[in-house]
Parts: structure tokens; sequence; C-alpha cells
């Protein structure tokens, strides 16, 4: 590979990867905003930053880091997205709770709309940082290195019980916990599941690189 095409093809991953975790975090600060409950790990990261000298950002980058610590010591591919998502995300999330000038919602009907916008954008974004094929979130790479652990165990009743365990930790540390932290656990996937559909996207036929193969590609080798 040329520098050139070397030069070319990190710029265009990288350029998916940052615009499409920008709508991801825009989607997650909806569901925020929207004020009826926080997703399971919204909810961790909330709690988090209740007992530690961090703010909801920082507390996510932590999960995010600690996250990646453990599949790595189950030895499963962390790729550039991965490690981008995990200390990029929760930042980009503060920064658009920080500059919303909209006054708290009050409203359930109204919330539950922004809560479904929101899993919108997290599709989006999610789609975009994906197709670079550098790596999934790490959250959602934690779910695969578990699931991979517990091989007779369909994998969408590890993620129940993944985000039972974050849930119920979140809310004993203080997290919010409402009819939006159930939404979430069902809706966010009904949503992507419904757009991934009409946009014809498979997550599945990706081939993810990990960072040390990107890296090769990279130098030439």
């Amino acid at each position: 590979m040329t520098n050139f095409r070397q030069k070319k093809y990190a710029s265009d991953k990288f350029l998916r990867i940052i615009f499409g975790l920008i709508l991801y975090a825009f989607g997650v600060h909806l569901t925020i905003y929207a004020n009826i409950g926080l997703a399971p790990w919204d909810c961790l990261a909330m709690g988090i930053s209740h007992h530690i000298p961090l703010n909801y950002g920082g507390a996510v980058v932590l999960i995010g880091i600690t996250a990646i610590i453990l599949q790595l010591l189950m030895k499963e591919r962390v790729g550039f997205a991965t490690l981008t998502d995990a200390l990029l995300t929760g930042n980009l999330v503060q920064f658009f709770n920080e500059v919303s000038p909209f006054p708290e919602n009050h409203s359930l009907r109204f919330g539950i709309v922004l809560m479904l916008c929101g899993f919108l954008f997290l599709s989006i974004g999610m789609r975009l940082y994906m197709s670079a094929e550098q790596g999934c979130g790490p959250k959602d790479g934690l779910l695969i290195a578990v699931s991979r652990k517990l091989p007779k165990i369909p994998v969408g009743i590890v993620e129940v019980m993944l985000l039972a365990v974050v849930t119920i930790t979140g809310w004993i540390l203080g997290g919010s916990v409402g009819i939006g932290t159930f939404i979430s656990v069902f809706g966010a996937g009904m949503v992507m599941h419904l757009f991934y559909s009409m946009i014809g996207f498979d997550p599945r036929k990706l081939k993810h690189k990990s960072l040390a193969e990107t890296l090769r590609v990279l130098s030439g080798k």
C-alpha cells in the first residue's frame, strides 16, 4: 500500500469513527435528557459519578477502559474504534449535556419520544463507526467476550443477565432507574433492527481489524 493510499485509508476510517461517535453520543444525550430513567450503562456511570471525583463523562471513560481490559484478559481482539469509543464517547455526551440550552423535561410522553429519537441517533452513529471495521464499542465487545465464555447460554440471555447486573449496581450506587430504563433494554435493539433492515446493513458481515492489524496496514507491512 502506497503512502498516499495509507493516508487516505487512515483518514477515511478515522472520519467515519469520529463522526459516528459524535452522532452516537448525541443519541445518548437525548436518552438522558428524556429524564424518564437512564439506560443500564448510563445508570451505572451516573451512579459511579456520585461516589468518586469524576463526572458522568469521566465515569463512562472508566467503564469503557475497564471493559477493554476485561476483553484483553479474555483474549478478545480490540480495535482502534473500540479504544476511541472508550476514551471519547463519555466526554462527548458530557459536552452535549452541559451545552444543552433546554430546560429539564418533565413530560413522560415527550420523554418517550426523545428516547426513541436517541435510539435512532445511536443506530446511525453505530452504523457509521462500525462500517470502518475497526472494532465495536467496548460494552458490546464485553458482551461478546462474556458470551464466548458461556457458550451454552444464548447471547440474548447473556445480554439480559449483564444488563441486569449493570442496572442493579447503578441503582444501588444512586443512578436513576425508571420506565426509560426498561424501554432502553428492549426498545434500543428494536429501533436498531428496524433501521438496519431498512438500509440493508448487517453488522454480522463486517470483518473487524484489531488495533495491531490496523497499525500493520498503516506501516505498510
